[in-house]
Order: structure tokens, then sequence, then C-alpha cells
């Protein structure tokens, strides 16, 4: 383990998944700054993702190299594994679906795709795209469909959004909104402060 990844993450198995039945790891191509990484750490921890790998020795470098401000308020890269390896698919866990998400020439809208149970979502770098061998190794291949290319981390919270907002089992309650809220947030909609 790198002196970067112990200092993101004191924890070496997979984050729990809410639900028996779906686990979700991403998987990201050579990502280049501490900011998008912990933002997408952020989304995993708001989305139940049990896992993140990266590939590359550039956002080591840029962990060391620079301050950055926090991103990852919810503190989610020490409950959930980031880990630097050689390969991605060599980190597929059994039984999940490789899902490639860029723009790729042939790929599927993201809209119409739906996601399987256990996926293993790989993004491209901030600066370039998944490498043809792992488009090639996928199971299936999905777009943003945006005008121009989004930041990384935007990315995988469209995507992360798309998959909950598709699934038919997620907590949607007020027990929910009072857990995940700031702080500071103690704001109500009015129709439930009208008496009857």
């Amino acid at each position: 383990m790198t002196n970067v990844e112990s200092k993101l993450n004191t924890q070496s198995e997979p984050h729990e998944s809410t639900e028996d039945s779906t686990f979700v790891s991403l998987g990201l191509v050579n990502p280049k700054t501490p900011v998008n990484v912990a933002g997408i750490m952020r989304a995993c921890g708001c989305y139940g993702v049990n896992q993140v790998f990266y590939t590359g020795n550039r956002y080591d470098f840029a962990v060391k190299a620079e301050t950055q401000y926090e991103v990852d308020k919810k503190q989610a890269a020490k409950t959930i594994p980031l880990k630097g390896v050689e390969s991605l698919l060599e980190q597929v866990p059994e039984g999940s679906k490789i899902i490639c998400v860029d723009l790729v020439v042939g790929a599927t809208p993201l809209p119409e795709f739906t996601h399987p149970e256990q996926g293993f979502y790989i993004f491209g770098p901030e600066d370039g795209s998944i490498p043809q061998q792992l488009i090639d190794a996928a199971d299936d291949v999905v777009y943003v469909p945006t005008k121009g290319c989004m930041n990384l981390a935007a990315s995988v919270n469209v995507l992360l959004y798309d998959r909950l907002a598709k699934s038919t089992v997620h907590q949607t309650d007020d027990q929910l909104i009072q857990k995940s809220r700031d702080t500071n947030n103690r704001t109500r909609v009015k129709h439930w402060l009208k008496k009857s």
C-alpha cells in the first residue's frame, strides 16, 4: 500500500453494500487530479459504491506534490477502499459486468442503459480516453449524451445517479434526508408545517 493509499484509506475490505444483491466497483484509468478523485469518493459514499481502483501514477504524484482543498467532506475515502493497481481487468469481482463509460462511437446512451446488479464501471482519464483493450473487454459501453465532455467526477456522479434512479430498491423518506443532510440544514417543506 502506498503512502497515498494509507493516507486516503484505512480499510482494506470492500465497503458493505446496503442491498444484498448489488455490488458496485469503479475503475479509474490514470486519473490526474486529487480534487476529481476526492469528488468521486464523495459520490461513492453517497451512492453506495463498494470499492474504487485506479491505474497510473499521476494521481499519486499529484497528492504528494500539491495541497488540495477538501472535497470529500463525508470522508468516504476512509470507509471505501481506494487502491492503485496495475490492471483494472484483474480487479473485476466475480459475477460483475464490465461497463466502460466514455464518449465512444457505437456506445449506448446512458438513458437507454439497464444497469446490472453487479457492475464494474470503468472511466477514462480527465485528458484522454479509455484504452481500446478495456473497451474490447467490456460487457457494455455507455456514454452520457451531453454537448461536450464532462469533468471526470461529474461523469461518475451522473452515472451513479442514473443507477440509483433506475433502481427499484432505494430509501426515499424523511429519515434518509435527516441522516444525509448537512448539520446546518434544518429546512422543511412548508406543507409539513401546516396544521390540520
